[in-house]
């Protein structure tokens, strides 16, 4: 290992079809040499090439024979085998197929090691992946949702927030030796990427409007986040796809009363909008009754015409009418 890490080397091993035929075959050998030597002796003691074949067919029947198979490895698409030689990183094999490699080898997957530890140990919770299933490294994209989290945000607020990781393996000599366990480290620096970039950011935009927020830049808050996640995973040959934000509200304690401030909010908005329509309305209505030459008003009239429509108008209920049967003045 130097500063950069365990450096991956592709192995190219041999086919496995050849090395499975070529042991059925001696196996067969030795076994109808044995028998031809053993039932063709004209003897009744077993001469010594008899012994001899009788030797060889049990040593490679049952000892080297079965060995020998153990070396044969099947590999699916998007798989791979990372193999150790006695304690020492042999390479790694990640083109599908059937293949013989050195019985000896021993694949190691760091996933399916911790799995089977808290399956012995009783764990209940223990947590069932793809990759914990077997001892092959997966190379296909996968999804990593961490937990809800408590953060503070720029302004102080409480917030829940979750993130979801798209990734995959690209380097699995890093995956393997670099790290005690690459899923549980993504996790653990996934949840330290997350705070450190929403608390960078409000919540939701000011009243101006004018900087970025968790809600209204959600887009740039995933990219910041993946930069940053990215960083720190490479340590174990990870590759960061994609993050995107998967829950985010307020946190229980300050929810009620965001949501008031919210309310209050979207009620004075939605006000202004109706007083500038109609104003807007009142003005277009005395500028038609001007061109057209309806009626005169003087200012006093005009001042009650404009008080009566922005009534109508800006009410929260229906305004009933007065007929005025009478003068005007």
């Amino acid at each position: 290992m130097n500063e950069k890490g365990t450096q991956e080397k592709i192995l190219q091993p041999k086919s496995g079809w050849v090395s499975l035929f070529g042991n059925l075959f001696l196996m067969i050998a030795f076994f109808a040499f044995a028998m031809l030597e053993i039932l063709g002796g004209e003897e009744e003691r077993l001469s010594p090439l008899a012994i001899l074949a009788l030797i060889l067919f049990i040593v490679y029947d049952f000892i080297i024979g079965p060995i020998l198979f153990c070396g044969l490895k099947v590999l699916r698409p998007k798989e791979a085998l990372v193999l150790t030689l006695f304690g020492k990183y042999s390479g790694t094999i990640k083109t599908e197929g059937f293949y013989f490699v050195n019985p000896f080898s021993q694949s190691v997957n760091p996933a399916y090691q911790a799995y089977q530890k808290q399956l012995m140990s009783g764990d209940k919770n223990v947590e069932r992946s793809t990759a914990a299933l077997s001892k092959k490294i997966s190379l296909k994209t996968m999804t990593h949702q961490n937990e809800c989290q408590k953060i503070n945000d720029e302004l102080g607020n409480p917030i829940e927030i979750s993130i979801n990781v798209i990734w995959r393996i690209h380097d699995t000599a890093k995956a393997v030796f670099d790290v005690d366990n690459y899923q549980e480290f993504l996790s653990r620096q996934a949840d330290t990427a997350l705070r450190n970039v929403a608390r960078l950011y409000p919540y939701d935009v000011s009243e101006h409007g004018d900087e970025k927020s968790l809600r209204a830049s959600s887009q740039e808050v995933a990219d910041k986040i993946k930069e940053n996640l990215q960083e720190k995973v490479e340590v174990a040959g990870i590759e960061i796809i994609e993050t995107r934000i998967a829950h985010l509200a307020y946190a229980p304690e300050i929810a009620a009363a965001m949501l008031q401030r919210q309310q209050a909010a979207a009620i004075i908005e939605a006000r202004q909008k109706i007083v500038e329509g109609a104003v807007g309305m009142v003005e277009m209505a005395l500028k038609k009754l001007n061109e057209q030459e309806i009626c005169e008003l003087d200012e006093e009239r005009k001042a009650q015409m404009v008080s009566n429509l922005l009534v109508v108008l800006c009410g929260n209920k229906d305004a009933q009418p007065i007929v005025n049967s009478g003068s005007l003045y």
